[in-house]
């Protein structure tokens, strides 16, 4: 009777382990199943993908590819039309050029205005064709300006030195002088000079008149006398 109830035993032991086996390796598999949902085995092959990740980014991006002739189509239209915009462009700027050339009135030259002379001149002297006139008198700072012109109508140039000039008053008196822009030489026939001779204002502070007196350089074969310039102010 132990015999039999030992070995009942023993198998009542048997089976429920068994059966705790059964139980854990079930509730393994279910645990391991419910773990591994959703994970896939990668795809080894290239062209598939490529194939797959060409088709997401179209998907995503919206990227159309065009064909060649449609390309060449729409730079030749990109082309034509910036052509034609710059010809356009082109003719409108002739247009207001042509526009603003009539608009645009004649210049019309300078009138040549004469010179108004003062009272009393020009005060001129002549000498073997040689001319020299005192066309007017002003006062400017602390002297006084004669402006004078000077011609050559004869056959032979004349030289010059102006140290040479002679200033007087009505009194006689000699009076210092300088002279600027006047030409050390006349050429024969030649055109109109003109130049200004200064006389300091403190020498003339009860003149009326001066006399101007020139000769050339250095033959002294004719002399110049500009007489009674008025230069009272």
């Amino acid at each position: 009777m132990k015999i039999n109830s030992t070995v009942l035993l023993t198998l009542v032991l048997l089976i429920l382990m068994m059966g705790a086996g059964s139980v854990s390796a079930f509730l393994g598999f279910e645990l391991g199943s419910s773990a591994l949902k959703g994970v896939t085995t990668p795809d080894g092959r290239p062209t598939t993908k490529f194939a797959s990740n060409k088709t997401n980014s179209s998907q995503q991006g919206g990227l159309v590819l065009l064909k060649e002739e449609e390309i060449l189509k729409i730079v030749k239209a990109r082309i034509e039309g910036k052509t034609k915009a710059a010809k356009s462009e082109k003719l409108e700027d002739d247009d207001e050029e042509t526009n603003s050339s009539k608009q645009k009135p004649e210049e019309k030259p300078p009138a040549v205005v004469e010179e108004k002379l003062q009272p009393g001149f020009p005060v001129t002297a002549l000498s073997e064709g040689v001319t020299m006139s005192v066309q007017s008198v002003r006062y400017s700072g602390g002297d006084l300006l004669l402006k004078v012109k000077m011609q050559n109508k004869g056959k032979d140039s004349v030289r010059f030195l102006y140290s040479f000039l002679d200033v007087t008053d009505d009194k006689g008196r000699t009076l210092s002088a300088s002279t600027e822009g006047l030409p050390t030489e006349l050429p024969a026939n030649g055109p109109a000079f003109t130049g200004t001779v200064s006389i300091p204002t403190a020498l003339l502070d009860d003149v009326k008149k001066i006399s101007l007196a020139l000769t050339d350089y250095p033959a002294q074969e004719l002399k110049l006398e500009a007489s009674n310039i008025p230069v009272e102010r």
